[in-house]
């Protein structure tokens, strides 16, 4: 089977984005010496990340206020799920779309019937697709891999609803998985949630299929990836 990642990675532009996106979470965690993260570092950052998500689906809620139980129903379910979405990481190695279905029961428990949690209510397919291609060695880099599995699930019409919160949280397990962040201390969901009009329209091309709106989205998420190493505690 082909390589099944490179195609888009290798698109004007991008791979020149994420190589210096790259070099500067390289820089990030030598610079603070990867051994010496803390869990405290990770737990700050998974908070900041559930504070950011929860703002790009409206609710706005400072994250110590969240760490404190402030904040409505998206809120403290993005919250929630930052509290397991580590543990997730060999379920998504070894099954993908099992993992997707955590997630989403994780962020839509109590918005959505309990025999709905999980379960994608539209075409799968592409989901599906997703979850054979991870599975394919591929020479893209892991923030381009991060970044297409963000893009598909939100693209693939698999769920109605909560399909962005559970984009995000895919994409920050993909960087730990694929070694780009392992402690997971950087924030990408705070670099999203920086530019949301520019985050949404660069989805919006890539649900296109061209190649011009593939390449605007990955070389968007570049320097979203970049924005979300600034707002890693390691940064302060």
């Amino acid at each position: 089977m082909s390589d099944p990642f490179l195609p888009a990675s290798s698109l004007e532009g991008v791979a020149s984005a994420f190589a210096g996106t790259r070099d500067g979470i390289d820089a990030l965690l030598r610079d603070r010496g990867l051994r010496r993260v803390s869990p405290e570092d990770t737990s700050r950052a998974l908070l900041l990340g559930a504070a950011a998500t929860a703002a790009l689906e409206g609710s706005e809620v400072a994250a110590d206020e969240l760490a404190e139980g402030a904040g409505d129903a998206t809120a403290r379910a993005a919250l929630r799920l930052s509290t397991e979405l580590l543990g997730l990481v060999p379920v998504w190695r070894r099954a993908p779309v099992q993992a997707i279905a955590r997630l989403h029961a994780l962020a839509a428990a109590g918005s959505v019937p309990d025999e709905a949690l999980g379960r994608p209510d539209g075409e799968t397919t592409r989901l599906a697709a997703l979850a054979r291609n991870l599975s394919v060695p591929t020479k893209a880099p892991g923030l381009a891999v991060a970044a297409i599995v963000h893009a598909e699930i939100v693209s693939s019409g698999a769920f109605s609803t909560h399909a962005g919160v559970v984009a995000r949280a895919a994409e920050r397990i993909v960087l730990v998985e694929r070694g780009v962040d392992p402690p997971s201390v950087t924030v990408p969901e705070a670099g999203h949630a920086a530019v949301p009009d520019g985050y949404r329209s660069a989805l919006e091309a890539y649900a296109t299929g061209s190649d011009a709106g593939i390449a605007q989205w990955l070389r968007y998420a570049s320097q979203a990836f970049a924005r979300g190493a600034e707002a890693s505690p390691l940064a302060r």
